[in-house]
């Protein structure tokens, strides 16, 4: 069964078929402990797709609904997903000087869709989340990204810790911004390969992913206001990169 609403499906056959149609699963919450032959099909064709659920109890999945779930509930996305090892080479051979961007664990859905609608607006190549504890890409994120969702590459990744170190290794040079950092945003030069890690709403990025970055940057903070809403950062931090790039160029 399915709740065009919610982007969501429940029940196991329908998971299923929803699976094997070709569906984009941008989450999937499975009740703790399931048992049972169908889930045991769910389970290798999960395997096989490289798709990891979320074990829940049940009375998260009776949240998403009231109606017979089976311990079964994903969510699915318009937006096709795509591997980071597969684009990085692309953008080489195209020709193109990377320009991307992590957004670590963003749990608003708003949020999301803005910072992607500006993020394709300055040309962004490729925003990378992770698998788990990001806001999940459906109608309301398309909608607040003003459609710009369906032209930018979305890589969901299971580690961004294992991304940096991709990235750094394939020549990419990863800036990430918090508060903590000494270098302001126009201290560091984005003109090369690059892609700029934003955090999480509460607690900014994890300590892993910065823990591995090459520099840390921050914007510069006058009033009384410690701090600014992520989307608002992202945008002023794109635009810095892009006024540097065309600078470059000119």
């Amino acid at each position: 069964m399915t709740d065009k609403k919610d982007d969501f499906i429940f029940g196991l056959r329908p998971v299923i078929e929803a699976i094997e149609a070709g569906k984009t699963i941008d989450k999937i919450f499975v009740q703790n402990a399931l048992q049972g032959d169908i889930y045991a099909e769910l389970k290798t064709i999960l395997a096989k797709n490289k798709l990891r659920p979320n074990y829940v109890p049940v009375e998260k999945l009776n949240r998403f609904t009231r109606k017979n779930h089976q311990g079964v509930v994903a969510f699915i996305s318009d937006v096709p997903f795509h591997k980071i090892e597969d684009v990085v080479p692309q953008l080489f051979e195209e020709g193109k000087t990377p320009f991307l961007l992590i957004l670590d664990r963003l749990t608003d859905v708003r949020n999301f869709g803005a910072i992607c609608r500006t993020a394709e607006c300055v040309g962004i190549d490729a925003i990378i989340i992770p698998e788990k504890g990001g806001a999940p890409i459906n109608s309301d994120a398309i909608k607040t990204s003003a459609g710009a969702l369906y032209n930018i590459k979305i890589c969901k990744e299971p580690n961004l810790a294992h991304v940096v170190d991709y990235l750094q290794q394939s020549g990419i040079s990863v800036f990430a911004a918090t508060e903590k950092a000494q270098k302001l945003i126009y201290d560091v030069s984005f003109t090369e390969p690059c892609a700029i890690v934003m955090g999480n709403e509460e607690t900014g990025i994890s300590k892993e992913v910065l823990h591995h970055s090459d520099e840390k940057i921050k914007l510069p903070i006058e009033g009384k206001t410690q701090s600014l809403n992520v989307s608002v950062a992202c945008g002023a931090i794109l635009y810095e990169a892009t006024r540097q790039k065309l600078m470059k160029v000119n």
